[in-house]
């Protein structure tokens, strides 16, 4: 698979499946491309090119010591952009990954972009203020990152629990798969893990919304306990000129598993239209 080097020089893991229009995918935190795969391959099988590459500090890509913020994110899938040559391209992003495609929007004016996705994603503003009174406290973020310091793997093991919407009684996938969740996500490095979750949590992106002009499918679950879909999904709808809306009755975060087979139907009817 190839590399893909950025204009500061950080070494991306990049996946490049099939031929046709390119779709590029960003990943959620604090996962990797991999977790696209189902989507990925089924999209690549009806006729799209797919792109789907690991964030810096993540997966399998370099882990520098800097560029965690949102800018440095959306410069980076521009240069992934620019290195495959996509033209007429979707970009779509799940969860945090969805802040990078608004913000690329915006710092980036939709070079390349035909259309764009917002699966279970943090846009616009995932904070709680006076004016976002549907937001997570800050609170709620600075336990998240003092449970990360002090012990990540049963952070994690707690956390996904919740991102797969697992119950005491019941669960929407096996327990191997919430293994290997956590399997990938140790696979990052503390300060990414640390820089990501931070960015994600108190970036606005409320002035990126207006730059969005082109036809957008959001994509969120009713039930989602990590990203609430009255602090994402529902004003980011009302906020992009172009967005439709589809809301998964009860569901929670993690889409791409959960509901993987109606997701990629919705991916293909979207595309496709």
């Amino acid at each position: 698979m190839p590399q893909i080097k950025t204009r500061d020089g950080t070494q991306l893991y990049a996946k490049i499946w099939g031929s046709g229009r390119p779709v590029l995918l960003t990943h959620g935190w604090p996962l990797s491309a991999d977790s696209w795969d189902d989507q990925a391959m089924a999209l690549a099988e009806a006729g799209f090119q797919v792109i789907a590459y690991d964030r810096r500090g993540f997966g399998r890509s370099e882990q520098p010591w800097t560029g965690y913020d949102y800018d440095t994110l959306a410069d980076d899938l521009a240069d992934v952009m620019q290195a495959t040559g996509a033209q007429d391209a979707a970009i779509i992003g799940f969860s945090m990954g969805g802040g990078e495609i608004a913000r690329y929007m915006s710092r980036h004016g939709g070079k390349s972009v035909r259309q764009a996705g917002l699966i279970a994603s943090v846009v616009p503003y995932m904070l709680k203020t006076p004016d976002n009174p549907e937001g997570v406290a800050q609170s709620v973020f600075d336990e998240m990152l003092a449970q990360l310091k002090a012990d990540r793997p049963g952070f994690f093991a707690a956390f996904f629990k919740q991102f797969y919407g697992v119950g005491m009684l019941s669960s929407p996938v096996s327990s191997e798969l919430v293994d290997w969740t956590v399997q990938t996500a140790m696979l990052a490095g503390l300060k990414p893990t640390l820089a990501c979750a931070a960015a994600f949590a108190t970036t606005d992106f409320r002035p990126d919304l207006p730059a969005i002009t082109v036809p957008t499918l959001i994509v969120h679950g009713t039930a989602d306990a990590t990203v609430p879909i009255d602090a994402s999904a529902r004003p980011a709808a009302r906020g992009i000129r172009q967005a439709q809306l589809i809301e998964y009755d009860g569901a929670p975060h993690a889409l791409a598993a959960t509901h993987k087979d109606r997701l990629t139907q919705d991916l293909l009817a979207f595309l496709r239209s």
